[in-house]
């Protein structure tokens, strides 16, 4: 086992001189960026470009009757108006389920609703005209006429008999369940001495992405192809669904990515109204845009988190805990999102409920069920927040319960950072965590003792502070257990093609795409340490599937691990081809060389040989003069997928001080800190920043966010006066600290960092509330977000 407290040194397979692996290296695009250079979807300009805009279902559900177009038709700018039924000629439905996620089951989804609309906010009915402004205005002259049905909302009652169905033909409103059991128990609950039960609730909420979802499809009937401009996380995977949904062949379809502003899961899923646009362009024979007004983006970007989980946790008078049991309940909508599906994040929950303890007893329920609200899937950290505040909000009450201090009764029960390899509650294999070395290096982070004798001061004065803690796991480096072996066509893999030009320079094309996280940054590190050239002469390319290594792009923290690994291997073989053509000029024997700062030197006295320069001159202009039989190969392309290992697991620990204002209810965010143990860390800046965004979006939605639906379907504050997120005055400082403990299934040893933040910092702040009332005999409060009318209730002043 390998566990280093602070920053890490460099391990020794990348111990190479002037290597910039664990330095923070500024991005390469940031001059561009910063000046407002970027080129998004937004920016993309075609000739015959039109624009389409949606007639969008005001009901939560209703019959489509019918769809009078004509006076739209004939209003200025308009091209055309299309209805489900003349676009399903065009495009084909899709069903969102995988294999492995048994007796999951959904309904086909249309591009545009052809008989019923499902949720408010579903398109009905598009208008491609010449200007956006143009479309808009026509789509108020399309009339629909709609029969209106009872609509689905409340989850807790959508598998009861007397529910509707929302689509009759699966039979009821169940998509997934899941059951899982684990040792015994029962025992263990009958053993106990003492048994402590909550009821979680999480609030839905999104993303909020800077940029909202844009797409830009150019269909060429001349060359029989379709390229389209789209902000999007996966580009194989999107080709590979426009291919199959339109008949074409993936070769037929080129998807370009380049700058999207912020994704968080959001734009990695399968929109109905993007597909509409990609049909509507092969349609019309012409380019067509669409980009989702902030409205828009409210009721058609994914949700995530509603959940609702009765939990109840074992535990002895010596703090041992014995057992686990949750009974999850969460709504999806009225379709399973293609192609991850709605059942992964439940999937998830069970999976991670425990996780972080020696725990061997443990019973599992999950059910996924149908609602006639916005569909919800995927979002930055899928399941880790729901199951974190469960187990870690239990492990805090069964030390009150006990009257134990929270700390102690986890370093009684995380898995020992000797121990592994291992396996969670769930049956989850770790290979390798540092749940104690976290926890002790939070409490000195924090300073945890004088911290508390702090609260005890300021509650003698009526000042009311919470100190609260969260250990967590984090699923990173997903191998094709997690989509590929449900038949999803979802890459587990990454490719990196790294040639050598001409003046001696470097170019990487990776499969990874950047989203603002900094990909570009680390693919560039990478690689330039891997073949021994300054960073400067690094470029790297992504998101565009005609120039660009089969790969699955962005999600899961994969980047880095997957994405990183393949640059480190197409590096050194690159490295390779070019020292055996410099040995070839030399007539040194290759392994006699090596490449640093550019130069071809010595390996054993650092010489100067020959720069890459003049080796690329003579291998592509004089190969006349290499030897007989002798091919200088100046490219190299190399892949990775992880195979020991089907996650490369991380872990860390947060920790919460905040202040509560017992009058008014409102919260105050103290400080914040973080420990994360993400395997070798490529670039301390970007993975504190990673783990910093992830924070905040976390206090988001434990804070602010919440996506609030009548009863009768309809979204009641979907926009950016009504709807919350956390604004940089309300955030704390948010002081970042690292354990590692690399993985061996690569040799970079790099685990994923994007998803941390956002798993354990909702978990800690809920501990943290509860750890400040609990002098004053407040009710626990384990709903989330946490406003201050929840806090009022929770002290019975409301």
């Amino acid at each position: 086992m390998k566990i280093v407290q602070d920053m890490p040194p460099v391990l020794s397979a990348l111990d190479r001189p002037n290597s910039y692996i664990g330095r923070s290296v500024p991005r390469p695009n940031l001059a561009r960026l910063m000046q407002g250079r970027g080129q998004y979807v937004s920016d993309v300009v075609l000739p015959r470009m039109a624009h389409v805009a949606f007639a969008r279902s005001p009901h939560a559900h209703a019959r489509i009757r019918a769809i009078e177009t004509g006076r739209a038709k004939s209003a200025p700018g308009v091209i055309a108006v299309v209805t489900g039924a003349e676009l399903a000629r065009v495009m084909t439905p899709w069903v969102g389920v995988l294999t492995h996620l048994k007796g999951i089951k959904s309904a086909p989804q249309h591009a545009l609703a052809v008989d019923r609309a499902c949720w408010r906010g579903e398109a009905v009915c598009a208008v491609v005209a010449r200007s956006r402004a143009e479309a808009e205005d026509a789509i108020e002259l399309v009339e629909v006429d709609y029969e209106e049905l009872a609509p689905v909302t409340d989850a807790e009652t959508a598998l009861d008999p007397g529910t509707p169905v929302i689509h009759p033909d699966l039979g009821d409103n169940l998509t997934f369940e899941r059951r899982h059991e684990a040792g015994a128990p029962d025992t263990a609950f009958a053993e106990a001495d003492e048994v402590v039960e909550a009821t979680f609730r999480f609030g839905r909420h999104t993303g909020v992405t800077n940029e909202p979802r844009a797409v830009v499809a150019d269909w060429n009937p001349g060359e029989q192809r379709l390229t389209v401009y789209h902000g999007t996380q996966a580009p194989h995977m999107m080709q590979n669904l426009f291919a199959k949904h339109l008949a074409l062949e993936e070769h037929q379809v080129r998807v370009i990515t380049k700058d999207v502003g912020g994704s968080f899961g959001i734009k990695v899923h399968t929109y109905a109204d993007e597909m509409a646009t990609v049909a509507l362009s092969k349609l019309l024979k012409r380019p067509v845009k669409f980009v989702a007004d902030r409205i828009e983006s409210f009721v058609t970007d994914i949700h995530a988190r509603d959940h609702r989980v009765q939990a109840r946790v074992a535990v002895k008078r010596d703090g041992t805990i014995t057992a686990f049991e949750i009974d999850d309940l969460t709504g999806i909508g009225p379709y399973s999102v293609y192609p991850r599906t709605s059942g992964i994040e439940a999937n998830q929950v069970v999976n991670l409920t425990g996780g972080p303890y020696t725990c061997p007893n443990y019973r599992a329920l999950a059910r996924v069920v149908f609602q006639n609200k916005n569909v919800m899937c995927q979002y930055r950290a899928v399941g880790h927040p729901i199951a974190t505040a469960v187990t870690e909000g239990l492990v805090d009450l069964a030390a009150m319960r006990i009257g134990m201090d929270p700390v102690e009764i986890r370093r009684r029960n995380l898995i020992a950072d000797d121990a592994y390899p291992t396996s969670g509650p769930s049956g989850i294999r770790f290979e390798q965590l540092s749940h104690h070395a976290s926890l002790d290096k939070v409490l000195a982070m924090m300073d945890y003792r004088a911290l508390r004798a702090e609260q005890a001061r300021l509650r003698e004065k009526g000042v009311h502070r919470g100190i609260g803690l969260a250990s967590f796991i984090e699923v990173t480096n997903p191998s094709a257990a997690f989509y590929g072996v449900g038949g999803a066509r979802i890459s587990s893999q990454d490719g990196v093609t790294i040639r050598l030009d001409a003046q001696g320079a470097i170019i990487c094309h990776t499969g990874v795409t950047e989203q603002g996280q900094g990909a570009e940054a680390v693919i560039a590190q990478v690689a330039a340490s891997a073949f021994g050239v300054p960073i400067a002469r690094v470029r790297v390319v992504t998101g565009d599937t005609d120039n660009t290594p089969y790969g699955g792009g962005t999600w899961a923290s994969r980047a880095a691990g997957i994405g990183g690994e393949a640059a480190w291997q197409a590096g050194k073989a690159l490295r390779a081809n070019v020292l055996a053509v410099a040995g070839s000029i030399l007539q040194a024997a290759p392994e006699s060389l090596d490449i640093r700062n550019g130069t071809v030197i010595d390996r054993e006295t650092g010489r100067e040989r020959i720069g890459l320069d003049e080796v690329a001159r003579v291998a592509y202009f004089r190969p006349d003069t290499l030897p007989p039989g002798f091919q200088a190969e100046l490219m190299a392309t190399r892949h990775y997928v992880p195979r020991a290992w089907p996650f490369a697991f991380t872990n860390g620990i947060q920790a919460s001080l905040l202040e509560v204002d017992v009058e008014t209810g409102f919260i105050t965010l103290l400080k914040h800190w973080c420990v994360e143990d993400c395997g070798t860390v490529i670039n301390p800046q970007l993975v504190d920043e990673q783990v910093r965004g992830g924070v905040v979006q976390g206090l988001g939605a434990v804070l602010f966010e919440h996506c609030l639906y009548d009863e009768r379907g309809q979204l009641l504050n979907g926009n950016m006066a009504d709807y919350l997120v956390p604004m940089a005055c309300e955030m704390p400082d948010i002081a970042v600290g690292h354990v590692v403990s690399p993985t061996a299934d690569s040799e970079l040893g790099a685990k994923g960092a994007g998803e941390a933040g956002t798993a354990g910092a909702p978990a800690c702040v809920m501990n943290a509330v509860n750890d400040a009332l609990a002098p004053l005999g407040a009710a626990t409060i384990t709903e989330m977000p946490i406003t201050p009318s929840v806090v009022l209730r929770a002290l019975g002043r409301v």
